[in-house]
């Protein structure tokens, strides 16, 4: 039976991906929340929405199957007990602990019949005046008093990829990096155990959101079948690529190398596809700020153990040698230019998705990067992303492949 996940690539044609249209999560942004909710900005919904649609559509376009991360979602809440559990481990997660709120909660959410206008409200969040308990003297332990919500509202979720990752024909559901996000997790959880998709042919599980370390899908690039990049950042842990590398290297046999690129912790890098992406065979974009000091390790399948060791030579001669090529191009982020580098790559300018060998969509507004990638020989699809730049993430960040040839 052929698997449901098949990805064993960064470049290969992209067949089918998954996407989350923005919803009335970023209408419920407001500028005190902003950095708990990790946004700089407020996207306008409706401009956000037509970016997104555009960029759906051009995948549609070169045959890429679109689902949504909704959709899916709803479909798993496969009877009235699913649907419960589900309700009730979405308030365990937004630390409802009152016993007459969260009775009355589970009253609201019940009373929607339509389980895909379900999935919307859940994402959203959930405002006090939504509730008749109000303000009545009651709140929850995590919740002061000041706050309009009951349950946060989740804006990053149009970022697909991070929330889990897909490696070969298995998913790593992850233990995202803060709080805010790691509710995400949620709605991939109830899809890979109950959606009609999955049910039947079980994915194999590498990681689990209950783990004890950070993990995130925007510091995973799959370069080939044998060979995966994962970024030590903001957002993942060195423990946390151990392990992954332990049960990879179990579970899914062909791959047998893991490079670990030490990328740092800052947020304007954030995750390792912020700053370097794969976008042919042998090219890659990068950032030229993390050049000088990038510190490469690999991971190697050993006998029932991880072996670990420091590369020691350039970010080129290791991709070669890995990658088994003559010769790889960087192709640098705003090119050599250190203020057009750091402007685009704030603006995702290095987060391409790849759709072909050599075929990427990317952001409009990058023309130097862009620029740069048409002379390497890469043809680019561009599509608008004033809006959905805000809240820093690329076309890759917003999509999580299935199937790739």
């Amino acid at each position: 039976m052929k698997k449901p996940i098949h990805v064993f690539s960064e470049i290969g044609p992209l067949k089918q991906v998954l996407l989350h249209r923005p919803g009335q999560e970023l209408e419920n942004l407001m500028p005190d929340y902003l950095e708990q909710l990790l946004f700089d900005d407020i996207p306008f919904l409706d401009q956000a929405r037509r970016e997104h649609d555009l960029f759906a559509d051009t995948l549609r376009s070169k045959g890429v199957e679109v689902l949504y991360l909704e959709d899916l979602a709803a479909e798993s809440l496969t009877s009235d007990g699913t649907k419960q559990e589900f309700l009730q481990e979405y308030l365990d997660e937004a630390f409802i602990t009152d016993d007459d709120i969260r009775k009355e909660m589970t009253n609201y959410f019940s009373d929607i019949k339509d389980n895909r206008m379900l999935i919307d409200h859940t994402m959203a969040g959930l405002k006090r005046n939504q509730l008749s308990i109000g303000m009545r003297n009651r709140r929850t332990d995590r919740i002061d008093e000041v706050s309009p919500f009951y349950i946060d509202p989740m804006p990053n979720l149009y970022f697909t990829r991070d929330p889990f990752s897909t490696i070969g024909s298995s998913i790593a559901l992850n233990k995202m990096y803060a709080e805010t996000r790691r509710r995400e997790t949620l709605y991939a959880k109830y899809i890979f155990n109950y959606h009609p998709m999955f049910a039947q042919n079980p994915v194999n599980l590498l990681y689990d959101r209950e783990d004890s370390t950070r993990l995130e899908g925007g510091d995973v690039l799959v370069l080939s079948n044998k060979v995966l990049a994962v970024g030590i950042s903001q957002r993942t842990d060195k423990e946390s690529i151990k392990k992954l590398a332990a049960r990879i290297f179990e579970d899914e046999a062909s791959f047998e190398h893991i490079l670990a690129f030490n990328i740092g912790e800052e947020r304007k890098f954030m995750h390792l596809d912020t700053v370097f992406t794969m976008v042919d065979q042998d090219k890659f974009t990068i950032h030229p700020e993390i050049e000088g000091d990038l510190v490469v390790y690999s991971l190697i399948k050993g006998n029932h153990k991880v072996n670990i060791i420091e590369e020691k030579d350039t970010l080129e001669n290791i991709l070669c040698r890995y990658l088994d090529l003559p010769a790889v191009e960087l192709i640098r982020c705003g090119g050599n230019d250190i203020t057009a580098a750091a402007r685009e790559q704030w603006n995702d300018g290095a987060n391409t998705l790849a759709i072909a060998p050599g075929e990427v969509i990317v952001y409009d507004r990058n023309t130097i990067t862009n620029k740069k990638l048409k002379e390497a020989g890469v043809k680019i699809n561009t599509i608008p992303g004033s809006e959905l730049v805000r809240g820093r993430g690329g076309p890759r960040c917003m999509s999580m492949p299935f199937v790739r040839e």
